[in-house]
This record gives structure tokens, sequence and C-alpha cells, in this order.
């Protein structure tokens, strides 16, 4: 009976003492702006745990909701269009014919490139063409203020809590800073990089061309890609053209376009 009541005692007490604990609670999602500054504050100390230092922090505590960057979130229509739909909108005709001249014009870094990583260079082209226009339209939002308002976000804050997790890392290496541009989502540079990526896959300063052509080859064989293998749906190398963007129609096209602009001639873009 003593026995009996001593457990118990302690069972008790050892219940006691966890209820007693500090309970370290994830930041909570949010689907308007109206707890985005409380979630800040809350994921701030989570990261300082983590090891986020000062800096970076410091940036985090700075960034605003950015409502265009959910708006966009909402509103990807052009993933649900046709392949030849697709290729239409996003302009693939002109890509082929300008990624053809930077075939030709920068030849050297491609050779290098495909030397190094066993990626050709239509597949590489067609991505950069495709994601900024070569460089030219690589995005105005303030990234880190996208991908905070992501996470905050509750439709895949799971995703985007790493994404920022990266981010932050970025900024404490002084790789990036809190006042760092990109696009609607947080990508950045000439190939448009998330920060998890960056991390595991970037060379340099991706937005200078050959560092941003050089990551992305990266990337592609770091996902499987093999030299010399066809990079066209159902050939070994579509799996690591899957690996850079979800979307269906968006995969099949790199590949079109890229192989286009590996052969050369013929009609750009069309099947």
């Amino acid at each position: 009976m003593m026995k009996g009541r001593t457990v118990a005692t302690a069972v008790i007490g050892a219940t006691a003492l966890l209820l007693s604990l500090p309970v370290a609670e994830a930041a909570q999602c949010g689907n308007s702006p109206a707890g985005f500054e409380a979630w800040k504050r809350e994921f701030s100390a989570e990261a300082q745990g983590k090891g986020i230092g000062p800096t970076a922090l410091s940036a985090l505590m700075q960034t605003n909701y950015a409502s265009a960057t959910i708006a966009a979130d909402r509103g990807q229509r052009s993933f649900s269009l046709t392949l030849d739909q697709f290729l239409a909108k996003r302009g693939a005709t002109t890509i082929v014919a300008k990624g053809r001249q930077l075939k030709q014009s920068q030849a050297a870094l491609f050779a290098s490139i495909q030397q190094r990583y066993g990626v050709p260079p239509g597949p590489l082209i067609a991505i950069w063409g495709m994601e900024t226009g070569f460089g030219s339209q690589r995005g105005n939002q303030n990234m880190l203020s996208s991908i905070a308002t992501l996470a905050y976000d509750c439709r895949r804050p799971e995703f985007f809590t790493d994404q920022l997790y990266a981010a932050l890392k970025l900024i404490d290496r002084g790789t990036l800073s809190g006042s760092t541009r990109g696009s609607m989502h947080g990508e950045v540079g000439q190939t448009q990089f998330m920060p998890k990526n960056i991390l595991a896959y970037g060379t340099g300063n991706l937005e200078v061309a050959a560092n941003a052509l050089n990551s992305t080859a990266n990337f592609l064989k770091g996902h499987g890609w093999r030299a010399g293998a066809g990079y066209q749906p159902g050939e070994p190398n579509f799996a690591a053209i899957e690996a850079w963007n979800a979307a269906g129609v968006y995969q099949k096209a790199i590949a079109l376009m890229g192989r286009q602009i590996d052969e050369g001639g013929g009609a750009a873009a069309s099947r």
C-alpha cells in the first residue's frame, strides 16, 4: 500500500512539474494582415532559439505584410492552361529565338557548364528565358517580406517556413540582405532561386547570369541529371526538370523549348 502511494505521489509531482514549464508553441498562421506583427514576434523568438543571429532577426522584424504576394499566390492561373496556350502566353517563340542566339554568343560559358555539370545549353537557356526573360524581369518585391508573409499565411506555411529559415541564414551570412529584391514568392536572381536552393546549389551572386546558370545546372545535376541522357517527358533527365518546378505544363514547356534551342533550326516553339 505504501509503495503504491509513493508511486502515485511521484507521478503527481512530475505532472505538476511539466505543467509549470513554459510550452514552446509554433507561431500561429493567419489569413489577413491583422496577426502578422504578433506572428513576427513569435517567429523571431523561435528563430533566435534555433541560432538565427541579430542581423537577420532585425531584418525580419522590419518586414511588411506583402498583399501583392498573397494576391499572386492565389491567382496562378497560367499553370492550368494547355501546353500550346502556355507556350503562347509565355512567349516561347521569342525565348527560343533569343535562346539560340545566346547559345552561340556565349558558347564558351555553356561549354564550360556542360563539361562541369553535364547539362546542355537548351534547358538552361529555356529556364533563364522563362523565369526572367534573360534577366530583364527579376521582380521588384522585397524578398524577405514576401517569404515571411507566405510563411505566416495558412495556405502553405510549412514550405515557406523552411524557405524563411534559409533566407534568414543567408542574411546572417551576408549572401542576401533585408533589402534584397525578388519576385512575388521570394525568388531571386537571373533564374529565380528560392533561399533553400541558394543554400544547397548557389554558386556566387545569382544576379550575375553566369553564376545563376552554373547554379541552375548544379541544381539539375543534384536532382539526378545524367550527362548525355535525354530530357524530354519519359526520358531520364526529365525528372530533374520536374524538380525545378512542380507545374506539369511548365516542365513540358522547358523540355520542348530546350530541345528546340539545342537542335536549332526549324520552327521555334512548335511541336
